[in-house]
């Protein structure tokens, strides 16, 4: 080991106390006596910094949340023209909520390139950019041309956001609790919506709307202090500042040298074995990992998630229970953060497919039993007094499905999109896996009402049923366990 890497762990300033024992002693007899055969060195990295740099790092999926929920608790306000003055009719009400979405598309793939070449903590700080730009322009809006152009340049920091944080927490993660911080991600983007749903109701649209935008501020503020991922500084020959970074991740007592010799091992050999993106996806294993990818974050758009959500004021309406929108949507933000949060707990305990596979099949059932309380509320002649006395099944399933959602298809299709593809390829498949998911999410978002309208309200959801279970049936044949293993162990199984 060079004399400067020896220096480096012995630091002071990474932690490690270099300062010798100065003090004069008469004779020998009262000088200590160290027992060296009794000092046993924990060597186990401290986690608590990991849980720290992934928390602020993810800060900014909780502003992406307060972008994406912005537009429900204030709908009214807006359609009334209290917003800034301006008049919106259905069809522009639609675009201000979807433009968020194809701010997010756009943004995904750059966003990747963005990463390998300046940094993931960089890229992460220069959100603050998009998101201040975008909410300055909704704040001082006179058209709905700037509401526009303010939701679609937020949406592109939210569709940022989705490539970064993941890919920092990923890489300042020890395997043993990668798939919770893993989490953390779609557990911050709950917070963000709940957040801005619980503020929305008991704040005036102006002070609403300074409270959304003052959210990616105390992201930077408090991200600003975290180190550089240690891959992302070996992969520009930095070693010192990889070995700071992951001394500040680990503790000084941990063996930072070996695990880096580690990171820089498997970095060398995908260096050596880089090959042209066409090329890479000759392999059977990168082919298999591209279409779970994207297969995910198709199941996780089309699984009803979103249909549900605007439903909620509805279904808690025709279960009898008199709650105004703000307040419905509310409760149904708190079962997803609470419910991710257990997600984050035991993702690294229980598995990712496990998960997966319960989240598909138990939402697949819940969407089946909306669809049926719809299909006698709209189609059959029932009884009033009988739809009333079943007024519990709706709000059971609604609950169950948001419950469910958000341990397994919520969080997962964004983790394991990290986890399956080498790191050559990583960047841009892992960018181009999020540009489908925002896609997805704007045909949802712009042309579910029109769908519902057509063919019916039950239809829709016995169509959300079938994709759920589809999604069980395909996690349980086609995705393997990520918990605990390499990349390379993930690879190898790909190519069974």
């Amino acid at each position: 080991m060079s004399q400067d890497k020896v220096s480096l762990l012995r630091d002071p300033s990474v932690g490690v106390s270099t300062s010798s024992d100065n003090r004069n002693y008469d004779s020998v007899e009262q000088q200590p006596q160290v027992q060296e055969a009794n000092v046993q060195i924990d060597s186990s990295p401290r986690r608590f910094p990991q849980y720290v740099a992934a928390l602020t790092a993810t800060l900014s999926a909780l502003s992406a949340g307060a972008v994406l929920g912005w537009t429900s608790p204030i709908l009214s306000e807006i359609e009334h023209g209290n917003f800034h003055n301006i008049s919106v009719n259905d069809n522009q009400m639609g675009w201000i909520g979807s433009f968020v979405t194809l701010g997010g598309m756009t943004m995904c793939i750059p966003t990747g390139f963005l990463c390998d070449l300046i940094g993931r903590r960089k890229t992460l700080l220069l959100l603050i950019v998009p998101f201040a730009t975008g909410w300055s322009l909704i704040l001082f809006s006179n058209s709905i041309v700037m509401l526009y152009l303010g939701r679609l340049t937020t949406g592109m920091a939210a569709g940022a956001s989705c490539v970064a944080a993941p890919l920092y927490t990923s890489e300042i993660a020890q395997k043993e609790i990668r798939g919770t911080l893993g989490s953390y991600f779609q557990l911050m983007v709950t917070i963000g919506i709940f957040l801005a749903y619980l503020s929305g109701k008991f704040l005036a649209p102006m002070a609403y709307t300074i409270f959304c935008a003052a959210l990616p501020v105390v992201f930077v503020v408090l991200f600003a202090f975290q180190p550089e991922t240690p891959a992302f500084c070996l992969r520009k020959g930095l070693y010192d500042e990889a070995l700071k970074s992951l001394v500040r991740l680990r503790g000084p007592c941990h063996n930072n040298e070996a695990e880096l010799a580690e990171i820089e091992g498997a970095l060398k050999e995908s260096v050596e074995s880089t090959v042209s993106l066409s090329h890479a996806f000759t392999k059977r294993a990168n082919v298999k990992a591209f279409v779970i990818a994207f297969a995910l974050m198709f199941f996780q758009q089309f699984s009803g998630i979103n249909a549900v959500i605007l439903y909620t004021s509805d279904i808690f309406h025709s279960a009898g229970v008199d709650l105004d929108a703000n307040t419905a949507a509310i409760i149904v933000g708190a079962f997803q953060v609470v419910a991710t949060f257990l997600s984050s707990l035991v993702i690294d305990k229980v598995g990712r497919k496990i998960l997966l596979f319960i989240s598909g099949l138990v939402m697949g059932l819940a969407s089946l039993f909306l669809a049926a309380f719809f299909t006698l509320k709209t189609r059959v002649s029932i009884d009033a007094v009988v739809l009333n006395e079943i007024g519990f099944v709706p709000i059971v399933s609604l609950c169950l499905f948001v419950v469910v959602f958000s341990i397994g298809l919520g969080p997962i299709p964004w983790m394991i999109s990290s986890e399956i593809f080498t790191p050559e390829i990583k960047s841009i498949a892992s960018s181009a896996a999020g540009t489908f998911n925002w896609f997805l999410a704007f045909l949802v978002t712009k042309f579910y009402l029109q769908v519902k309208h057509g063919v019916g309200e039950d239809s829709t959801f016995y169509a959300f049923s079938i994709t759920s279970i589809l999604a069980a049936v395909f996690v349980y044949f086609m995705v393997p366990e990520t918990k605990g293993k390499t990349v390379e162990q993930v690879q190898e199984e790909l190519e069974r």
